[in-house]
């Protein structure tokens, strides 16, 4: 059974019995509601973003198994921000949730939150982002950010043929992730002479930055061959400005594995992605959570990485809803 949430502006949506995620501007004025069977069966589930695509993917995988299961759900955005976030902790424990599911803000900033869950008995499921402790949560589901990046990079070469100029756009300085991918890219890229990158600058995940940043870019080096980014919201922003600026034959490589990504593969602009394994790790950070619950261990190591797949014009067909077919 979902867990209603009245929040001021969906009043309605609540008297009509409908699951609302919690924005993080209304967290402060947002009101629980559960039946009392199932006040013990709610599974929180907290991502830094109710508007960037890969975030509301991870919630919606994670609700699916959450609703299979029998659990109930309650879905916010911290917004990236430490302070929200432990705002919703402390919201979730307040509603005596069973499990919490969280990409969490930052890998140091996030340990006092989850240290909070887990002393007042709440088991943490961390996905996509780790923290830097171990033993506080249950869980920590992630993609393998340098095989990933890897991947990317190599395939960049390639399409590259190994000689020219570019540029990288990475992600939030703050950011774990972030940091592991540009480690991964630089681990390929620098073993090839012909290859120079003139410009390394963060986009901070986002697409309007990413355009903003590229726009910028191509002012100081006009002649750049290529761009790899350092995830798909970036990737499509740069791809936009490139087509702003009459350069649609500059070579770009996205990670994330995103539809709309997808579709510019199949229309034969962005030239590459790699999928993280979203879908997996969501649900099994749900179904962990529920074998804990139900036996008090999750029968499998802390920390756990999936690796990740590349996509290019020759399997994209393969791709459906963040997932590869089975065999591909």
């Amino acid at each position: 059974m979902k867990l209603n949430i009245v929040v001021a502006s969906a009043c309605i949506g609540a008297a009509l019995g409908l699951s609302l995620p919690i924005r993080a501007s209304a967290i402060n004025r947002a009101v629980a509601r559960p039946h009392q069977e199932t006040a013990h069966r709610t599974i929180a589930i907290f991502v830094p973003s109710l508007s960037n695509p890969f975030f509301v993917a991870e919630e919606k995988f994670a609700a699916a198994e959450a609703t299979k299961l029998g659990f109930g759900t309650m879905i916010a955005s911290h917004d990236g921000n430490a302070y929200t976030q432990m705002n919703l902790i402390k919201t979730a424990i307040d509603r005596h949730v069973a499990a919490i599911v969280l990409d969490n803000a930052g890998a140091d900033v996030s340990i006092a939150a989850v240290r909070t869950a887990t002393r007042a008995g709440i088991p943490v499921f961390l996905i996509d982002r780790e923290i830097n402790a171990k033993g506080i949560a249950k869980a920590q589901l992630v993609s393998n950010n340098f095989q990933g990046a890897q991947l990317e990079a190599a395939e960049f070469s390639k399409l590259m043929n190994y000689a020219g100029t570019y540029v990288e756009l990475t992600g939030m300085p703050s950011d774990t992730n972030a940091k592991v991918r540009a480690r991964g890219v630089a681990s390929v890229l620098e073993h090839f002479k012909g290859m120079k990158v003139v410009a390394r600058q963060a986009a901070d995940w986002s697409q309007s930055k990413g355009f903003q940043v590229t726009q910028t870019l191509l002012q100081a080096h006009p002649d750049i061959k290529g761009l790899i980014a350092d995830n798909d919201t970036m990737a499509l922003g740069a791809e936009a400005a490139l087509l702003a600026a009459h350069r649609p034959g500059v070579i770009v490589v996205g990670f994330d594995g995103s539809p709309d990504v997808i579709r510019s593969i199949k229309q034969g602009q962005i030239k590459a992605d790699v999928l993280q394994p979203i879908a997996a790790f969501s649900k099994e950070a749900v179904i962990e959570a529920n074998r804990y619950l139900r036996t008090g261990s999750t029968g499998v190591p802390e920390k756990q990485q999936l690796n990740c797949i590349l996509i290019t014009p020759a399997n994209v067909s393969e791709y459906v809803d963040w997932s590869m077919r089975a065999g591909s």
